[in-house]
């Protein structure tokens, strides 16, 4: 297992990263998110799920911006826990609330290889999900996706390690109101 940085050790990674999007770049990108989530579902009485923990963020500054009446929960599946690769998927929580009948709205911080989001969507159908849509703030560039994209995405990353706007670098810097990559990564 992966040794966790210090905070200061995290700090200096944020301090020598190439910021890819600045703030202004993601409130933008959540604004156009909000307006085609709204169109699509905003008769539709969603539920919407946040995937903890990347996810959070970027539901808590996504939901406000919806304008129409919804319900949320959550769930909490990994592959990456603390690390900074993929692993075997781990299921830490499921939603409270059933999925039967319902629009589902997963909304999640990064659209990478696809494995979780699958995983994931997969579960709410057989749950009972009416119908899925997908949203993540972030579409990573690379020719490894697997399985189905992401409906609504805000802005596309390189295929670097990124972090900030609820993607971590070792379990900090997810507060950042940007989106970073590592200087050399």
């Amino acid at each position: 297992m992966t040794q966790s940085p210090t905070p200061a050790e995290a700090w200096r990674v944020y301090e020598e990263s190439d910021c890819i999007h600045a703030a202004e770049a993601v409130d933008a990108a959540l604004n156009r998110m909000a307006e085609a989530l709204t169109d699509r579902l905003r008769d539709l009485n969603p539920l919407a799920i946040c995937v903890l923990h990347g996810g959070l963020v970027t539901a808590g500054r996504l939901i406000p911006r919806l304008n129409f009446p919804l319900q949320q929960d959550y769930l909490h599946a990994t592959r990456y826990g603390d690390r900074t690769s993929g692993g075997e998927l781990s299921w830490l929580a499921r939603p409270v609330s059933s999925l039967k009948g319902r629009h589902v709205l997963l909304l999640d911080d990064i659209h990478d290889e696809g494995t979780t989001l699958d995983a994931i969507v997969r579960y709410c159908r057989e749950a009972g999900a009416a119908d899925v849509v997908t949203a993540a703030l972030t579409n990573k560039i690379h020719d490894r996706k697997q399985g189905r994209s992401v409906d609504i995405s805000g802005l596309d990353v390189p295929d670097r390690y990124v972090f900030g706007c609820g993607m971590d670098y070792m379990g900090y810097l997810r507060n950042l109101p940007g989106i970073h990559a590592l200087k050399n990564g």
